[in-house]
């Protein structure tokens, strides 16, 4: 089964720099199902990302490639998948990130 990994940027990225490297041990990932990636997929075009650099905004995931989630886009995410109980690992890690003001990687399938 097909896997996205969200990991917690301790340090917010820079303009300039690209992430194009798959390094899911370098930001502590954890591993997501994609069939509960899937289902969020049509809301979360609605949300501001970043595709792998800070000089590229998007809406919606980088299903395929490497997404930067900014702080102000995770209260969005939360609101999402409060309650589903099969993303508690994920809420987690985006509650605790936005505690700390901090930035979201996340490594598509």
């Amino acid at each position: 089964m097909p896997k996205h990994e969200f990991g917690i940027m301790n340090i917010c990225p820079k303009k300039g720099e690209i992430y194009d490297q798959y390094e899911p041990e370098r930001f502590n990932c954890i591993s997501v199902d994609d069939d509960y990636i899937l289902p969020l997929l049509k809301k979360m075009n609605e949300v501001k990302f970043y595709w792998h650099t800070l000089e590229r905004p998007e809406l919606g995931l980088a299903y395929y490639g490497i997404t930067i989630i900014p702080p102000e886009s995770l209260d969005s995410i939360i609101e999402m998948i409060l309650d589903n109980k099969n993303l508690t690992e994920l809420l987690i890690l985006l509650s605790k990130a936005q505690d700390e003001n901090k930035f979201v990687i996340h490594f598509g399938i």
